[in-house]
């Protein structure tokens, strides 16, 4: 076993992030089986309604190279889903919208990255109970039944493609560069880099920790700002229930993308590809007629390979 591990092919092979694989090789079963799947306007509709995850991951995978972690964007979801659709703004424009969603999420993610970069509280404990607040908040302001509708420009906006490629994809694709350019080029990633490998080395290299951690988690709220919009826009209602399972599907498809929760490594294709395999997951299972129950296992088949591959990965590096 050990000369197999430490074969020349099987450490490239092993260094490829599980995305690539499993994208290629849902893909190729498209191909072999479905090929009218593989129709331009039908992959752009499954891929449009994986864009607000596509988005919060980004923001995901962030916190997750400085080795913490944000479950708490589900009740950011919620929260601005309710905002716009409860009618509380009848008249208010797509700015307005905007500005509160991206206002909600950014303080929420800075409360998140003042009580885990400051007072050193758990990642997991402070952002899950976050979520869980936000979720009664909202709870208890509709009394828990669905708001009412969102205002039509938004829902107009999700709809609209250029080309053949719908115009939320196009933008989760180009948000995905912006953060690519600033985790690789800014000062900002090469505090990220450096606290991912060791926050007690760069503490000591003068590397601001603290702050950069505080950071990482605004950018994360800010980014799910971001998804709460482009989600609330795909529904097109109010819900009370809207988004609570994107903070562990964008957890399981960074992983899959190569992001390491604990290991502060993994760069942003990565993650973006654990997206699209999710993805073409669902457009197999679909085109196969399994189950929304077989869906769900297969989801976390594949999650619990990625966790394997990256066990056998750190086997190796010993």
């Amino acid at each position: 076993m050990t000369a197999v591990l430490n074969n020349s092919i099987v450490q490239r092979l092993l260094r490829v992030p599980p995305a690539y694989y499993v994208f290629t090789i849902l893909l190729i079963t498209l191909w072999v089986y479905r090929p009218a799947m593989l129709n331009p306007n039908v992959l752009g509709v499954f891929v449009r309604q994986n864009a607000p995850l596509g988005v919060l991951v980004l923001g995901q995978l962030i916190v997750m190279r400085v080795k913490s972690i944000d479950l708490s964007g589900g009740g950011i979801i919620l929260l601005v889903n309710y905002f716009i659709s409860s009618g509380l703004f009848p008249d208010a424009s797509l700015a307005f919208f905007a500005a509160i969603a991206l206002g909600t999420g950014t303080a929420i993610g800075l409360f998140n990255g003042l009580m885990i970069g400051k007072r050193h509280a758990s990642a997991v404990i402070v952002t899950l109970a976050v979520s869980i607040m936000l979720v009664g908040l909202v709870q208890f302001l509709s009394s828990g039944k669905p708001p009412g509708d969102v205002p039509s420009f938004l829902n107009d906006m999700y709809d609209t493609k250029l080309g053949v490629v719908p115009t939320p994809v196009i933008f989760w694709a180009f948000l995905t560069l912006i953060v690519a350019g600033l985790l690789s080029f800014t000062v900002f990633g090469r505090f990220v880099d450096s606290v991912g490998e060791s926050a007690e080395a760069a503490h000591f290299s003068g590397v601001p920790v603290e702050r950069t951690v505080v950071l990482a988690h605004t950018i994360a709220g800010f980014i799910a700002g971001l998804a709460a919009l482009v989600q609330t826009a795909s529904i097109a209602v109010g819900s009370v229930r809207v988004g609570l399972d994107l903070p562990i599907l964008s957890v399981a498809a960074t992983i899959l993308g190569g992001v390491v929760f604990g290991r502060g490594e993994g760069g942003v294709w990565g993650p973006f590809f654990g997206v699209l395999s999710f993805t073409f997951l669902f457009v197999v299972m679909t085109a196969f007629g399994v189950s929304d129950p077989g869906k769900l296992i297969a989801q976390g088949a594949i999650i619990l390979l990625a966790a394997i591959f990256y066990g056998v990965r750190l086997a190796r590096s010993r």
